[in-house]
């Protein structure tokens, strides 16, 4: 049976652009800048993520198309099969615990965008009594789980779909959406009376603030953002037609990435200070201050209805890219339906997502290592899994492929002369620089 194919450029384009724009641009991009010194932070970050994180990304491309098999299947069958197949595994796993615990934070944003549609934003509580809002939320045994429910079942069932039928046609009408309406929040929100402060924040510089932490807070939101290290770009990758430009691909897609974080940022930040808010809110900042401030700018409403839907399309489509790699393992190594893989892997994300989300209210006493199971299948995978994911590859492409593969791969043939002219200083790239940032970033993951 023919294996499906994204089936233009600018499906491949917005399909990756959408497996890298998710909660990391909306959700955690935004408080990590507040809680990092603002500007020098967005400096530090718009470095790695170029110098870094996109020779990553590349590594990681190159894997998938020259395979044009599943992540598994890749490190396997161009390892020769070799011990490198067992890196093959990691990928298929990091993303379903990544699945599940992002699926209960997508489930909130199901609850949030229903409460905006009911105007529960505009009736003039306080900023504690917002907070208290959320709390009871998600100390709730059954309401997040239904949301949890929700917003995993939308992923599983564009997936379901296809590559081209599901997962391309949701991209080409979601994505522009979601970019033309979180530019619209943000020219709004900086019009606001003391916007500018929170502009001022975003964009003038600190150096003073910088740290070696937030350096390492910056590296690490480009790798939970582009979506590195488990195995989402491999398996689109392996999607992509041979003819297609990698550096073009690559760059078009963190340069989607970046401006849809910065353009949250701008949604974000301005209208926060303009109502005299904390900016280092921390993970609340979304859930907790936002709604606040949806409460007391004009038309504050149809504001939140908007930000939290742009909130849930984001995380759709991303989770769709994750839940896509644990398919793509059953149906081509498997043998099983696309059907039948769907249905796995959504009774998998759903049980253990149901554990994270119970870990809020019946099962917050349940601890490993002083952590609920929420928090510590979030550290595992971000700190460790993720991070050890990106070394193994980013090793396995500059030290076990052949280079002469890798330029083939990235040169089309040697067709395309910039991809030539570069191709030295990408390799020297992941070859020397991208495994001791990697490191870097697993160390201070690790004793953080």
């Amino acid at each position: 049976m023919k294996r499906d194919s994204f089936g233009s450029r600018f499906g491949a384009l917005v399909a990756l652009a959408g497996s890298a724009v998710g909660l990391g641009n909306l959700w955690r991009f935004p408080y990590l800048v507040g809680e990092n010194g603002g500007a020098a932070f967005i400096i530090v970050y718009i470095l790695l993520s170029f110098l870094i994180c996109l020779p990553i990304f590349i590594s990681e491309f190159v894997v998938g198309r020259r395979s044009q098999r599943n992540a598994y299947s890749s490190f396997r069958d161009l390892s020769g099969g070799t011990w490198w197949k067992y890196v093959g595994v990691m990928t298929i796993i990091v993303p379903l615990i990544v699945t599940s615990y992002y699926s209960v934070i997508g489930g909130w944003s199901v609850q949030y965008l229903l409460k905006s549609l009911t105007f529960s934003f505009t009736i003039g509580e306080t900023q504690s009594q917002m907070s208290s809002m959320f709390s009871e939320y998600v100390s709730s045994p059954w309401l997040p789980l239904i949301g949890h429910t929700i917003f995993l079942g939308i992923s599983v069932l564009v997936v379901g779909a296809g590559i081209k039928g599901g997962i391309e046609k949701f991209s080409k009408i979601m994505m522009p959406l979601l970019f033309v309406i979180v530019l619209g929040i943000a020219i709004y929100s900086m019009l606001l009376p003391g916007a500018s402060e929170g502009l001022d924040y975003l964009f003038k510089p600190d150096f003073s603030k910088l740290t070696a932490k937030s350096c390492a807070a910056a590296l690490g939101q480009a790798f939970f953002s582009l979506s590195i290290g488990f195995g989402t770009i491999m398996t689109y990758a392996s999607y992509v037609d041979k003819k297609e430009n990698i550096l073009f691909q690559s760059t078009a897609t963190a340069v989607s990435d970046l401006a849809f974080a910065l353009i949250a940022g701008m949604a974000i930040m301005p209208a926060v200070f303009a109502f005299g808010l904390d900016p280092q809110s921390g993970p609340g900042l979304v859930f907790e201050t936002l709604p606040f401030v949806f409460s007391q700018m004009p038309a504050g409403g149809a504001v939140a209805i908007l930000f939290f839907l742009a909130l849930l399309v984001a995380a759709i489509t991303s989770s769709i890219s994750m839940v896509e790699v644990g398919v793509a393992y059953l149906v081509e190594e498997k043998g099983l339906s696309r059907f039948w893989a769907c249905l796995i892997v959504f009774c998998l994300c759903w049980s253990a997502g149901t554990l994270c989300s119970l870990s809020f209210g019946p099962l917050s006493d349940l601890k490993i290592f002083d952590m609920t199971i929420f928090d510590f299948l979030d550290y595992t995978s971000s700190n460790v899994l993720m991070t050890l994911g990106s070394l193994l590859t980013v090793l396995f492409v500059g030290w076990r492929l052949k280079k002469t593969d890798i330029y083939d791969e990235f040169t089309n043939g040697g067709s395309l002369r910039l991809n030539v002219r570069i191709f030295g200083v990408l390799w020297f790239l992941i070859r020397y620089i991208a495994p001791v940032a990697v490191l870097m970033i697993f160390i201070f993951g690790i004793i953080g």
